[in-house]
C-alpha cells in the first residue's frame, strides 16, 4: 500500500537539504538561522508521522515549532545571493522552449485526477492507496512526474537545480510558506476549544429570534471576518458553522444546507482576499513577483470582495430558504 506519509516524509527531506545547502552560504548574513529554520521545518514532516503514531512524544515536536516562532520573531531568517537565471537567460529560455514551459504545470492535475481516481483499487484485500489519502497521494506523484517532465524539457546544467531553484523561492516567501499549515492548526484548536459554540452564546444574545436576514449577515460577515483572522476560510468554517449556520439558519430557519453552507464559504473566501494571514494567496505572489509594495494584491481586491461580500448575502437570502 502506497502511505501518504511517504510523500511527508519527502516535503520533509526537501525542507532539510534547502537548511542544509543554506548553512554554508556566506551571501546570507542570517544563514544560521534560516538553516536552522527549514531543517527544522523537515524534520518536524517526519517526526509528525511518529507522534501521530503515539510511537514518540509530542512535546519534542512542541519545541521545534517554539524554535521556529523564536527564529522569526528575532529576524534570523535571511536571504541570500542564490544565483538564478538571469533576465536575459529567462527570455532566451522563453523563446527557445515556448508553451512547453506549462508542460509540467499543467501536468499536475492531470495526473492527480488519474491516481486519486483511476488507481483507486485493491491488490488482494488491501488498496493500493492509503484510504482517504488518494488526492494527496496523487499530488505528490503529480509533483515528482512534473519535475521529471521539467528535467526532460529543460534539461538543467546541475541535477540539484530543483533544489537550488526551490530554495531560492524559499527564501523570498520566508517564514510565510508554513502560515498555511499554522493557521489550518489553529483552526482545529479554536474547533476544539469551543469558540463556535461561544460565538453561538454571544450572537444568540443580540441576533433577533426570528429576522433571518440578520442571521444571514452575521454567518456570511462573520465567515469573511474569521477568515481575516485566521487566513483561511476552512478554518474559519466550522466555527460559524457551528454557532450560526446550522442550528439558526438551517434548524432554526429550515434553508437547504447545502446552499447555506456552499454560498457561507463563498462569503469567507472575500475575507481571504482582505488579509496578510493568507499568505499563500496575497504575500506569497507579491514575494515571487518581487512587488514593491508586499500589500499590492490585498489593495487591489478589497474593492472586489467587499461587494462580492454583499452579493453572496443576497444569493443565500434570496436563493436558500
Amino acid at each position: 500500500m502506497i502511505k501518504v506519509e511517504w510523500f511527508y516524509w519527502l516535503c520533509g527531506a526537501i525542507f532539510v537539504a534547502v537548511g542544509l545547502l543554506t548553512f554554508p552560504d556566506r551571501t546570507n548574513a542570517r544563514r544560521f538561522g534560516s538553516g536552522a529554520f527549514w531543517v527544522l521545518i523537515g524534520g518536524s514532516f517526519v517526526y509528525g508521522t511518529y507522534v501521530v503514531n503515539k510511537t514518540a512524544p509530542a512535546w519534542i515536536l512542541g519545541l521545534a515549532v517554539i524554535a521556529m516562532a523564536v527564529l522569526v520573531a528575532t529576524g534570523q531568517l535571511g536571504r541570500g545571493a542564490a544565483t538564478g537565471p538571469s533576465r536575459a537567460e529567462q527570455e532566451a529560455g522563453a523563446d527557445r522552449f515556448g508553451n512547453r514551459l506549462f508542460v509540467p504545470a499543467l501536468t499536475i492535475p492531470v495526473v492527480v485526477v488519474i491516481v486519486a481516481v483511476g488507481l483507486k483499487i485493491h491488490i488482494g484485500d488491501r488498496p493500493l492507496l492509503q484510504k482517504d489519502s488518494e488526492t494527496l497521494i496523487g499530488l505528490g506523484v503529480a509533483a515528482i512526474v512534473a519535475v521529471a517532465l521539467g528535467f526532460a524539457i529543460v534539461a538543467p546544467r546541475s541535477p540539484l537545480t530543483p533544489l537550488t531553484e526551490g530554495r531560492r523561492l524559499l527564501e523570498a516567501i520566508g517564514w510565510a510558506a508554513v502560515l498555511p499549515q499554522m493557521l489550518a492548526t489553529l483552526g482545529q484548536l479554536f474547533v476544539a476549544a469551543g469558540v463556535g459554540k461561544e460565538v453561538g452564546r454571544l450572537t444568540e444574545k443580540v441576533l433577533p429570534g426570528d429576522s433571518l436576514f440578520g442571521g444571514v449577515l452575521v454567518y456570511c460577515v462573520g465567515m469573511a471576518l474569521f477568515t481575516v483572522i485566521m487566513g483561511n476560510a476552512f478554518g474559519a468554517f466550522p466555527i460559524m458553522t457551528a454557532a450560526i449556520g446550522y442550528p439558526v439558519l438551517v434548524q432554526h430557519f429550515h434553508g437547504n444546507a447545502a446552499a447555506v453552507f456552499a454560498i457561507g464559504m463563498l462569503a469567507g473566501f472575500c475575507g481571504t482576499l482582505c488579509t496578510p494571514m493568507a499568505a499563500n494567496f496575497n504575500i506569497v505572489p507579491a514575494a515571487l513577483l518581487e512587488m514593491k509594495d508586499r500589500y499590492g494584491p490585498i489593495k487591489a481586491q478589497i474593492p472586489t470582495a467587499i461587494p462580492l461580500l454583499a452579493c453572496n448575502v443576497a444569493l443565500m437570502y434570496f436563493l436558500a430558504f
